[in-house]
């Protein structure tokens, strides 16, 4: 059917209103928007994603689909992000490893969080943890180094979520400060890595309380140290590393959600915005506490700032330690 000029000027103002606002074309298409998960379905990155999607395409209007695109610690979905189109419509939903950590610990990152990425908003802190399998007789972390002792001539093998990453540094402070012989075993996220745990192929790990929790709960692994300047909430019977004697493990890492750069202010605000009223939400909240976090929501000058912060002190740590980027 032709236009008629009463139609095409009607089009015309909207697309004048539409670009005046700045409002994102997925507000007025109805088009998909994606979250990025950089580790496997099951583990307790995409749980918390899948929480938040859930939610999030009730208030924003539009489906909200969470991609997985697993693998190298979430460098994979890092990359997706990079190349994205920066319309609005792609949003990284990461914890620290892939942000904070990866570009300190890779020699030639395919991606820098400063320049690639924009910050969105934080939603969530959690604390790093060391479990124990099922078929480990050691309720604590100090029994747990007795049997590594006794049981195991003082070598062991923990397994992490991903190679260079801030379980590999704690599983080397505990080796350290223990006299042990302790290795890590990188796993491509936490999904597998608690596979083996429960099958008890390997007798300990060290991920995060979102990624334990459950089994904790269930009584089919122990969580005997959590970082952090106080003990978690939902776990309150471990103690924290400070309180075994570590020292710098103060600083709980984050969880946030991420966007390409370029991405449009107004797409930026109407997301944080839209996140900010789901995690408010009783039964959000309720959910995303049970599994561990510490949810407080965090604008994106504010969460800029938490990852700044966040990647210098372990920017100095990794240093510290001799780690040279592979």
């Amino acid at each position: 059917m032709p236009h008629t000029p009463s139609s095409l000027r009607r089009s015309l103002l909207a697309a004048l209103a539409l670009a005046a606002t700045g409002a994102p074309a997925w507000s007025q298409s109805g088009n998909p928007i994606r979250i990025l998960v950089g580790f496997p379905p099951g583990g307790g990155t995409d749980a918390i994603a899948r929480a938040l999607a859930d939610k999030l395409k009730d208030v924003l209007g539009v489906p909200v689909i969470v991609e997985n695109k697993a693998g190298a610690g979430g460098q994979i979905a890092a990359q997706a992000l990079k190349a994205a189109a920066p319309d609005g419509s792609t949003f990284f939903l990461s914890h620290d490893h892939s942000i904070s950590i990866l570009p300190l610990v890779t020699r030639n990152a395919s991606f820098d969080p400063a320049t690639d990425f924009i910050p969105v908003a934080g939603f969530a802190s959690f604390a790093n943890v060391l479990a124990v399998s099922g078929g480990v007789p050691a309720k604590t972390l100090q029994e747990y180094v007795a049997w590594v002792q006794s049981a195991r001539g003082g070598k062991d093998t923990i397994g992490v979520p991903a190679p260079g990453s801030i379980p590999e540094f704690l599983v080397g402070l505990v080796g350290a400060r223990y006299k042990l012989d302790v290795q890590a075993a990188p796993y491509r996220g936490s999904a597998p890595l608690i596979a083996d745990m429960l099958g008890n192929q390997i007798s300990a790990g060290v991920a995060s309380v979102p990624d334990f929790i459950e089994q904790h709960k269930a009584g089919k692994l122990r969580i005997v140290a959590v970082i952090g300047d106080k003990r978690q909430p939902v776990v309150p019977d471990a103690p924290t590393f400070s309180e075994l004697g570590f020292t710098n493990l103060d600083d709980l890492p984050y969880y946030g959600l991420f966007a390409p750069a370029g991405t449009p202010a107004p797409a930026l605000e109407r997301f944080g915005q839209a996140l900010q009223r789901v995690i408010a939400m009783p039964d959000v909240r309720e959910r995303l506490t049970g599994m561990g976090l510490t949810v407080g929501y965090q604008p994106q000058a504010q969460f800029a700032g938490v990852v700044r912060k966040y990647t210098q002190t372990w920017d100095r740590i990794i240093k510290a330690s001799g780690f040279q980027p592979k």
